[in-house]
């Protein structure tokens, strides 16, 4: 009887699903999504034979094609060959590992670190294996979805609390009892909004509540703080936040992802974290590019600097243009237009104009809060500046 329901093409409920879904329908029909380039030269990007700005890229610094950063990856294929084959645990764990690690942990602040073949992996690795089953986990609700995808493999209770709101999680925390074990999970930066989260605040009203601070600083690490340790070292809290994780794919311009805290976390979780135990491990040439970069970061300051030069610059074309840019302190810069269509038309006039940006609209974001996703670079040139202010006065005079 099941049978007559499908047919040859559709052979079960899920093959149906699948080739009915209506998110796919409509992904397919306004294509924004899953651009392919031909080919890449720093902040240039080439697709169907055009020359577009790149003002959706995670790489705040520019290293990707720093010369230090590509030849050091080319050094790791050379002498350990493309991958590690294998998890940390048993045959994967290489002398280039261990070396990343504590230079990152010393750059951070902290005595340990762990590193992953993606940041998604180190972020749900710094909630999964510290998380038990009476323990109450306090998140903000815009946290990222690794953060919540780690939440989501623990047996702890769950409370959300409302975006970078110290209040709210004072409230929240008035009707717990002390003695229950709590993880407190929030962002140093939020890469949708450009927020800073107030982590003074959230210290002070999670102080003496028994409480185990997890801090994603993906797009605040190379970015935030002196010399772009990250927005804990931003508010001289770094001994107060017990995990800092992230991503290497952002400043630091390779894959990849760590965990970083006292030699006891980190212990802890290589011996419970199931992302660390079963994954794969780091390949060398990423590794390798993520320490160069980490080198460069330290060396030559004027990177750093010119991200900030630029973020204050696309800020305020932006804000000229009278555009809502959702109180952005950092270089990830949203443009709220408030809705799917108006999000829509304004992406599709700034690539007529040869500038590469990101939709997000709900449920991604709040409703009402539809947007442009961008970001500042240190690699944008005034070359570039010129192509995005044409761009987005033209996407303003069609709204």
């Amino acid at each position: 009887m099941l049978s007559s329901l499908f047919s040859k093409s559709y052979p079960n409920a899920v093959a149906r699903r699948c080739a009915d879904d209506e998110a796919t329908r409509l992904r397919h029909k306004y294509s924004p999504y899953y651009h392919t380039f031909e080919k890449q030269q720093g902040s240039r990007v080439w697709k169907d034979g055009r020359e577009m700005v790149m003002l959706a890229s995670n790489d705040y610094l520019g290293l990707s094609s720093h010369p230090k950063v590509v030849e050091a990856a080319r050094k790791a294929l050379d002498v350990w060959g493309s991958s590690p084959t294998g998890a940390r645990l048993s045959n994967g764990s290489r002398a280039y590992h261990v070396e990343l690690e504590e230079r990152m942990a010393a750059f951070l602040g902290k005595e340990a670190c762990h590193i992953h073949a993606a940041g998604y992996l180190s972020c749900m690795s710094a909630i999964q294996p510290f998380a038990q089953k009476d323990d109450l986990i306090l998140a903000d609700k815009n946290c990222h979805s690794s953060l919540w995808a780690g939440i989501g493999l623990t047996q702890a209770r769950v409370e959300r609390f409302a975006h970078n709101n110290p209040r709210d999680l004072k409230e929240i925390l008035s009707f717990e009892k002390d003695t229950t074990p709590k993880l407190v999970v929030f962002e140093g930066v939020y890469s949708m909004e450009g927020h800073v989260a107030p982590i003074p605040e959230i210290l002070a009203v999670t102080q003496d509540r028994n409480c185990f601070h997890v801090m994603d600083d993906a797009h605040g690490f190379g970015v935030m703080g002196p010399g772009g340790r990250g927005t804990a070292a931003h508010f001289g809290v770094v001994d107060q936040v017990d995990l800092l994780c992230g991503s290497f794919s952002k400043s630091l311009s390779s894959v990849g992802g760590f965990v970083a805290g006292s030699n006891d976390a980190i212990e802890y979780l290589r011996t419970h974290s199931k992302q660390t135990i079963f994954s794969a491990s780091l390949p060398p040439a990423q590794a390798a590019a993520a320490l160069a970069a980490l080198d460069v970061l330290q060396t030559e300051p004027e990177h750093l600097e010119r991200l900030w030069a630029n973020t204050r610059r696309y800020k305020k074309l932006l804000e000229d243009l009278r555009l809502d840019t959702w109180g952005s302190e950092t270089p990830a810069m949203p443009v709220v237009l408030g809705s799917k269509e108006r999000v829509y038309a304004f992406w599709q006039r700034l690539l007529e104009k040869n500038v590469f940006t990101v939709m997000s609209i709900a449920p991604a974001v709040p409703p009402g809060k539809d947007l442009i996703r961008s970001a500042a670079s240190a690699a944008h040139t005034d070359a570039d500046f010129d192509m995005i202010a044409d761009a987005f006065a033209y996407a303003v005079k069609k709204m």
